[in-house]
């Protein structure tokens, strides 16, 4: 019975995923349409065709393999500017084309998040309640009340900035910022109680937090601001990593991402089906958010990396050269190919070794 439910989930996550890449694609194809760019076809997955169909000037495919999709736009290439393509757009139309398939995928995030915080009774705030018996954080001089405004220079706005702050902090030395009664203190080169988990330490968590209410508008305010710090997380582990605080051993691609999925649906079984539905729900939230900004990264080959040529062609006022631009995105497109390659590869050594390139 547990094996069952387990494969219903999974096919709940691969669903969702898929839905995923839709929504990111339906948000260029949608634009496009509102903004007159011809839609040559709109496709889910990649490979050969297996299903298709046509309706006005789009085709609509269904192709092989389930790992990505595509809204092909008349002249997206540069190649024709007639009447209905792409580049005859305005450039203020093309970066809105360009820009919505990254905002539906963080606006799926805050429905997801909706959906998961809705079952709580209530929400969790960044002011202290009450602290745990022998509490480093009371005995460096906190007290009931104060609320915190940043953990080692990282700026709390909520709960999930809270745990991710202190879940990167270094137990032996943190510097704490708190608002009491509309003053800032500043608690810096804090002590605090560690425990151990794997072999490395973390902050002991010795406080609770007062609780938010539950009604609808805590929960739209509380479901965005818990998106824009899964969006902030995103863009912090990302400078992290090509700063070289993170190695390739915490990246994970599409197989890392099946992989966490299964173990987020076994451990989530444990308690029970809900529990491990939930598990699913957060990682597909984590997952499309992540996919939303990264896609804004301005690299080429991304959807970023077009934005940031149209804002220089906005600024500008003419465009950057066609060569040029047709260069780039190819050197780029080759560049993200063998990232994507080498992720891959890290996470099969991950499975198979438990560590991956750089663990």
């Amino acid at each position: 019975m547990i094996t069952i439910i387990r494969v219903i989930l999974i096919i709940i996550a691969v669903l969702l995923f898929g839905f995923m890449i839709f929504i990111h694609e339906f948000g260029h194809f949608f634009t496009a349409k509102l903004c007159g760019v011809k839609v040559n076809e709109f496709a889910m997955g990649m490979g050969p065709t297996l299903f298709h169909f046509q309706k006005g000037e789009t085709t609509y495919s269904l192709r092989l393999f389930p790992i990505g999709g595509f809204c092909a736009m008349e002249g997206e290439d540069g190649s024709k500017k007639t009447p209905g393509s792409f580049y005859s757009k305005p450039v203020w139309k093309r970066i809105i084309v360009v820009i919505m398939g990254a905002v539906m995928n963080i606006i799926l995030g805050i429905v997801l998040m909706m959906i998961l915080l809705g079952q709580q009774e209530a929400f969790s705030s960044t002011t202290i309640a009450e602290f745990s018996k022998n509490s480093a954080f009371e005995a460096a001089g906190m007290k009931v009340g104060d609320t915190f405004i940043s953990v080692d220079k990282y700026r709390v706005y909520g709960d999930k900035d809270l745990s991710f702050a202190f879940a990167t902090a270094n137990p032996s030395s943190v510097d704490i910022v708190v608002n009491r009664s509309g003053k800032t203190l500043a608690f810096n080169d804090v002590k605090l109680h560690s425990r151990e988990i794997s072999g490395k330490k973390y902050v002991s968590l010795e406080f609770y937090v007062k609780a938010i209410p539950k009604n609808f508008g805590s929960l739209i305010s509380k479901s965005a601001q818990d998106t824009v710090s899964v969006v902030r997380l995103v863009w912090y582990s990302l400078i992290s990593f090509l700063s070289g605080k993170y190695g390739l051993n915490e990246m994970a691609g599409p197989i890392g991402a099946a992989d966490a999925v299964g173990q987020a649906v076994t451990a989530g079984l444990k308690e029970s089906f809900m529990a491990g539905l939930n598990n699913v729900l957060y990682l597909m939230m984590l997952i499309t958010v992540n996919l939303g900004v990264f896609n804004l990264i301005p690299f080429p080959a991304l959807d970023g990396g077009k934005l940031f040529l149209f804002i220089v062609e906005a600024i500008r006022r003419k465009p950057v050269n066609e060569k040029y631009v047709g260069m780039v995105e190819t050197v780029g497109f080759a560049l993200l190919m063998c990232f994507m390659v080498v992720i891959a590869y890290s996470d099969i050594l991950r499975l198979v070794t438990g560590k991956g390139l750089g663990g």
